[in-house]
């Protein structure tokens, strides 16, 4: 069988008439200057319109999508239940002066699914809650530093980039400490080298970061971290909003057997709808209550809604023991279509958040090759960042994503004949 290419005029028209008017045409992780859409012209750049686990490009080419606007599509695109409560609410209120009790809903059922949360504190992104967590850290301990494990993504706000990256000040990530993922021992040494100045970790999980395979912790990692937080009385931060309700309902500390002190949700919270939580334990609670921070769509209650039905459903359908069979069928099949064809891919981290990476080439351009013949296909993957399953994927989508993936290594074997 032979899948039909795709090709991308309207796209690259609208790219032409974006660039105009919005820097990089298009900004951020979603556009191709991030480097995870090599090479460009392999990609469409628009979309027209999205149901379930597809959406559509501008030229009316259709995808299997396995990136799910990187992360919201939890349950599917437009999904009827989320969607239904979200209009239902938008006929009552959404942005007003004063917020709707639909907060307190919201707020009350994520106390009683995450497992270390006595209350929630609602912003929009992911970097929103981050940061406010390391604030947090802050105030509770008055100290300053914070310890970061390499290959991490915490958002975009200068406390989490790099000192060589354009427009960040030395005294925006001076108090930054780096240390290797998994290594305790180096992790306690930097705790001896600063004793009495670390006022949080801020880690995911696990390392699914870009560009990487993704890492479980070892055995006994984290119950190693908790402790010496505990010994000195550090506040430990787990980031996730990448892995969050995939894992666990309760939280991806809880999955990992240990307990955050704060925790941070955003993207799987509402299936699309933008809110963003903080959940913490009980005696911060007072400490965030003294901290200026806040935003003038924070309280939307269209989203609250949402995030409410969003969470009801995924319990309903034990969604993480379905993302986990869906995706251990995906990555079994796509691993076999490699092997048929004399290549080793390999897929590293959750099967719920997969990571893939053709490993016969350390460059990583056979990858890239892959991938580009992947999504001129039909099949919206990206080069180097996670993916995402949801829970609209069906089987049948597995299985023709498999087909494709047997079409797309044949036409690389021919390329890189052995």
């Amino acid at each position: 069988m032979s899948f039909k290419i795709n090709t991308y005029t309207k796209s690259r028209e609208m790219f032409n008439r974006a660039f105009k008017v919005i820097p990089s045409g298009i900004y951020g992780h979603q556009g191709p200057s991030e480097g995870c859409y090599i090479p460009n012209d392999a990609f469409p750049l628009y979309s027209s319109k999205a149901q379930g686990t597809y959406f559509w490009d501008l030229d009316g080419n259709k995808y299997i999508d396995y990136m799910c606007g990187y992360g919201p599509n939890v349950l599917g695109y437009c999904d009827p239940d989320v969607d239904a409560a979200a209009l239902e609410q938008l006929k009552k209120e959404n942005c007003v002066t004063i917020p709707s009790s639909v907060m307190v809903d919201f707020a009350e059922l994520l106390v009683d699914t995450v497992a270390c949360a006595d209350w929630a504190f609602f912003a929009k992104n992911g970097n929103d809650v981050t940061s406010l967590a390391v604030i947090t850290a802050r105030a509770a301990t008055h100290r300053k530093k914070i310890v970061f494990f390499n290959g991490y993504y915490h958002g975009v706000s200068p406390w989490t980039q790099k000192l060589d990256y354009p427009g960040i000040l030395e005294e925006e990530v001076c108090n930054n400490i780096y240390v290797p993922w998994n290594d305790y021992a180096a992790l306690e040494r930097v705790f001896n080298e600063n004793k009495g100045e670390i006022a949080g970790i801020i880690a995911q999980p696990y390392m699914h970061g870009n560009f990487m395979d993704n890492e479980f912790p070892a055995d006994g990692f984290w119950q190693k971290v908790r402790k010496l937080c505990d010994d000195n009385s550090t506040v430990l931060i787990i980031d996730d909003v990448r892995a969050g309700f995939r894992l666990d309902l309760a939280g991806s500390d809880h999955y990992f057997g240990f307990k955050a002190d704060l925790i941070c949700f955003c993207k799987a919270l509402a299936n699309g709808y933008n809110v963003s939580a903080l959940c913490g334990r009980a005696d911060l609670k007072d400490v965030v209550s003294s901290i200026t921070y806040t935003g003038s769509y924070w309280m939307s209650a269209v989203p609250f809604a949402a995030g409410i039905a969003c969470i009801n459903k995924l319990k309903k359908i034990n969604a993480p023991a379905l993302f986990k069979e869906k995706g251990e069928k995906l990555t079994t099949g796509l691993v076999a279509a490699a092997k048929e064809h004399g290549f080793h891919l390999k897929a590293t981290g959750a099967p719920a958040l997969f990571y893939l990476r053709t490993a016969d080439d350390d460059s990583l351009m056979l990858h890239q090759e892959f991938i580009a013949e992947m999504v001129k296909r039909g099949v919206f993957l990206t080069s180097h960042h996670n993916h995402f399953i949801n829970a609209s994927l069906s089987d049948e989508d597995i299985n023709r994503t498999i087909e494709i993936a047997e079409e797309a290594f044949k036409v690389l074997r021919e390329r890189h004949p052995l």
